[in-house]
């Protein structure tokens, strides 16, 4: 396909075909256009520019009427060089930083509530790459929290930070809590979350290292493994399946969205999929067959990544819908969540 060449007034009137489509989902005709536009032109004028967008790829006609739509290619083309990204909006703003707040939860709940207000911002599938979790250990810190409350800090060796709120037996003070993790850092360092659980287990029960019960239960409950064990492998975080069925408009789509529900449904794929696109910056927007896994036309997905406290990709979040979303709303918000994951996280 030849690189694409526009002047002023063709970007304009292109611009304008795409926002039209964006915001009504209907085709438009170039008397339509001259009348919304109020451009100083005749509409033979208008019409020539069409045949010549049309000609470039980027507007197609739907069936036999006049009117024109973008095509994948041209709506790719908008949105990478013609769309104006602003700032998010306060409101979006204001929810992503609530959801965030909360100090003590672990990085998959963070993930999986990040996957669930993704869903819920857009209107349609939210999804997060969420890392290994069980990862050779950096350093562990206890840190006093709160009276008979403490944060368990773990460094992965990758620079992943999880934090764990633990209640506690008796207050410790914060001297105690240093000689402690002290202890497990000397005895410890450069092994698993589980190794080090299966190390001290068997250093207690053999009388190696001699600890009271209540400074064991202490240790117990800060090095507690993720909930489930497929957290300690990648996987995908996937929320609002049921959204992609409120975009159905035909029967047509109704087995475009059966397709991509077998395609979600398939993890490997998938997690194959959000991994290739997960290098680089930014926000990217992939459109239909633009993808050769994400082959379904008719729908988009953005994807944005995140990183760890050594600037390394370890995953990535996005939103999957029908190509007629609201790109200038979501991009900012994928791009903010993934900055405030990647400041928490690292």
């Amino acid at each position: 396909m030849s690189m694409i060449e526009l002047n002023e007034r063709s970007e304009y009137i292109f611009s304008y075909i795409v926002e039209n489509y964006l915001r009504l989902g209907m085709p438009i005709g170039s008397k339509q256009v001259l009348s919304d536009l109020g451009l100083d032109v005749s509409s033979a004028t208008i019409r020539n520019v069409m045949a010549s967008l049309e000609t470039q790829g980027l507007i197609i006609s739907p069936h036999t009427s006049a009117g024109r739509i973008p095509t994948s290619r041209g709506l790719k083309f908008y949105i990478d060089g013609l769309m104006e990204i602003g700032d998010i909006d306060q409101n979006d703003k204001a929810r992503i930083d609530l959801m965030c707040a909360e100090a003590g939860h672990t990085t998959h709940d963070m993930l999986d509530r990040a996957g669930q207000m993704l869903s819920g911002l857009s209107q349609h599938l939210g999804l997060v790459l969420a890392p290994k979790l069980d990862k050779p250990v950096r350093q562990i810190q206890f840190v006093k929290f709160a009276p008979a409350q403490a944060l368990v800090v773990i460094v992965s060796a990758d620079g992943l930070i999880e934090n764990r709120l633990i209640e506690m037996e008796r207050d410790f003070n914060e001297s105690e809590l240093q000689r402690l993790s002290n202890f497990i850092n000397e005895l410890c360092a450069g092994r698993t979350i589980g190794d080090i659980s299966k190390t001290l287990s068997a250093a207690i029960n053999e009388n190696r290292i001699h600890l009271d019960q209540i400074t064991r239960d202490l240790v117990t409950k800060g090095l507690a493994v993720a909930t489930t064990n497929h957290a300690n492998e990648p996987h995908l975080i996937i929320k609002g399946q049921s959204r992609l069925l409120e975009d159905v408009q035909a029967l047509e789509d109704l087995e475009r969205a059966r397709d991509l529900f077998a395609l979600i449904e398939d993890q490997q794929r998938m997690m194959h999929l959000v991994q290739s696109t997960n290098e680089g910056e930014g926000v990217k927007v992939y459109l239909g067959a633009e993808n050769d896994i994400f082959n379904h036309a008719g729908w988009s997905m953005m994807i944005a990544p995140y990183k760890n406290a050594d600037n390394n990709i370890i995953g990535a979040l996005g939103v999957i819908g029908p190509t007629r979303l609201n790109y200038g709303r979501i991009i900012p918000i994928l791009d903010y969540t993934s900055r405030v994951l990647t400041k928490l996280i690292g």
